[in-house]
């Protein structure tokens, strides 16, 4: 097999310690372009998330997901002699990747200090909720925590009601996509640029917060705080979730004369009303303009007013459900959906990699790992332990 068939970061080792997701699908995603990830977990246990959400055969689905593509080795790192093993395979490693409490390395003595000594060229990616440094940095931070803190929450929901979760872990996962971005950084840095290892510091607040778009700025500078608006969009008139005469949902949104005035051919209604003018007196009569748009959409089955909307060009989507998206032709097409063989569970359905490269496709995907699968393999490799002494590790409960 040709390298490139294996992944552009064939070669690549990473170490990940971390646990639940954020830091760990940080690691998921080098792994998905092949990238060597040895997964060290509790021995008997395993990560926490081997045991969260909906599960097959005492098998977490979600594990099944986000432990893809990786090797698993039990390590006992409260140990000494499980911490001595780390740091013996940190020799060999390009990258570990962590989301411990800050503080907690330090006292198993596996912080950023003690593992630039053992591997100066090591990246280390920390991620915590909070924060290596502030006053926050010791709180407990997870996914919600961090939408409540980072901005977002708050102007999540409709300005009546309390503020509304959104429906997945996002800012569990675009951390994990800001910190491989940061790993590829810090490793550009070393590698093409004749530098050093280095350490990360991401927090999933800080996270959260960049990805608000203006509303710190127009805050600071017009005094407009965000507040929740429910689907309603500072940039697009008209722009909702309208219902159709079947019970669906379509999101519309229009942010521009041009694509009102393709909206307009459909709904002739519209029509040489002034206060939909233009853009901005839309805008100012966002309600006015939805209703319209919503009593027409309301007439219509989806496939009807799916078939107008493209017709005309313009931005819209049904709401769609897991059972669309599986059924859905234009994610089959392209391949959004991967098939995983898992020796215990068949066929497993999970999304595919992303993104997608022209000249060094990703690695199929390998099926994650049962606990402890490769840890007689790593540590004969990488720290050069012999059966013998590997099974004393195994009694003692090491690994």
């Amino acid at each position: 097999m040709e390298q490139k068939d294996k992944g552009p970061l064939v070669g690549m080792r990473v170490i990940d310690i971390g646990t639940m997701v954020a830091g760990p699908v940080a690691a998921t995603l080098l792994a998905d372009f092949g990238a060597d990830v040895i997964k060290i977990e509790q021995p008997g246990r395993g990560d926490a998330l081997r045991h969260i959400g909906p599960s097959l055969e005492g098998e977490s689905l979600w594990w099944n997901v986000e432990g893809r593509n990786k090797k698993s080795v039990t390590l006992d790192l409260h140990h000494p002699e499980g911490q001595r093993l780390l740091k013996e395979l940190v020799k060999h490693a390009d990258v570990l990747v962590e989301n411990f409490r800050p503080g907690i390395l330090d006292k198993w003595n596996l912080s950023w200090e003690h593992l630039k000594k053992v591997n100066p060229k090591l990246v280390m990616l920390s991620v915590s909720g909070y924060g290596q440094t502030g006053p926050y940095a010791n709180r407990a931070g997870y996914d919600r925590i961090a939408l409540a803190m980072g901005g977002t929450l708050n102007a999540t929901g409709y300005p009546d009601r309390a503020p509304v979760k959104l429906g997945t872990a996002m800012a569990d996962y675009s951390t994990a996509v800001l910190g491989a971005l940061g790993t590829m950084v810090a490793l550009y840095h070393r590698d093409a640029r004749g530098g050093t290892g280095q350490q990360i510091d991401l927090s999933l607040y800080e996270t959260v917060f960049r990805f608000t778009d203006v509303m710190v700025t127009a805050y600071e500078k017009l005094g407009l705080p965000r507040e929740r608006t429910g689907n309603i969009h500072f940039a697009a008139a008209p722009g909702d979730h309208f219902e159709t005469c079947d019970g669906r949902y379509i999101v519309l949104t229009v942010s521009n004369d041009r694509m009102f005035g393709r909206l307009c051919e459909a709904i002739p209604v519209l029509v040489g009303d002034e206060r939909f003018s233009s853009h901005v007196k839309r805008i100012a009569s966002i309600e006015e303009v939805n209703k319209i748009v919503a009593d027409w959409i309301k007439s219509l089955p989806v496939p009807e007013v799916c078939r107008i909307l493209e017709e005309k060009g313009l931005a819209f989507s049904l709401i769609y459900s897991i059972q669309d998206i599986v059924a859905d032709p234009h994610y089959q097409a392209r391949g959004s959906i991967a098939t995983v063989e898992h020796p215990l569970l068949g066929a497993l359905k999970m999304p595919a990699v992303q993104p997608r490269f022209s000249g060094t496709p990703s690695p199929q995907i390998r099926p994650a790992p049962a606990l402890g699968a490769h840890t007689d393999e790593v540590l004969r490799e990488l720290a050069g332990l012999s059966a013998g002494q590997i099974a004393e590790l195994r009694k003692a409960g090491t690994v």
